[in-house]
């Protein structure tokens, strides 16, 4: 299958964030259209409608998360529309438990975020790679779980 472009929304509250992530899409040699959500509500309202792009990648700042909104993660993971989305979460650091729900609930890539831009930008470059790989070549996205 032929893509032109990685549909990618990245749910975040923090503005140096935003800016950071659209940066890194914007200097990638990939085209990634890009929306970003405010809250855990707002994008909770758009995947819900039916008639809105559900994105190729999903990224979600884990402080818009909490173990109730975890359980809608898992079922965006099962239901047919949001199957083939990839679901990345990114936090500072978690616990190895809060990495396994994450992971049990249907989460693809957790990402420690690093400190450094260049070092955010090589795992994110990472990300969005991997992802377009697997669009263009037909592999199996199911089986794709990562911690970087």
């Amino acid at each position: 299958m032929y893509k032109e472009y990685l549909n990618v929304i990245l749910t975040d509250n923090v503005q140096s964030n935003v800016v950071s992530f659209r940066d890194i899409f914007n200097d990638l040699k990939i085209s990634v259209k890009t929306q970003v959500k405010e809250s855990y509500e707002e994008l909770e309202d758009y995947l819900g409608k039916d008639g809105n792009i559900i994105p190729d990648i999903l990224f979600l700042n884990f402080d818009c998360l909490n173990k109730h909104r975890l359980e809608l993660v898992n079922q965006w993971r099962w239901h047919p529309r949001m199957d083939n989305m990839t679901i990345a979460v990114f936090a500072e650091a978690l616990s190895d438990s809060e990495i396994e729900d994450l992971y049990v609930n249907g989460v693809n890539i957790y990402i420690k975020k690093p400190a450094d831009y260049n070092d955010l930008k090589k795992v994110i470059s990472e990300v969005v790679m991997i992802n377009w790989q697997y669009y263009t070549s037909g592999l199996n996205k199911s089986n794709f779980i990562m911690k970087v």
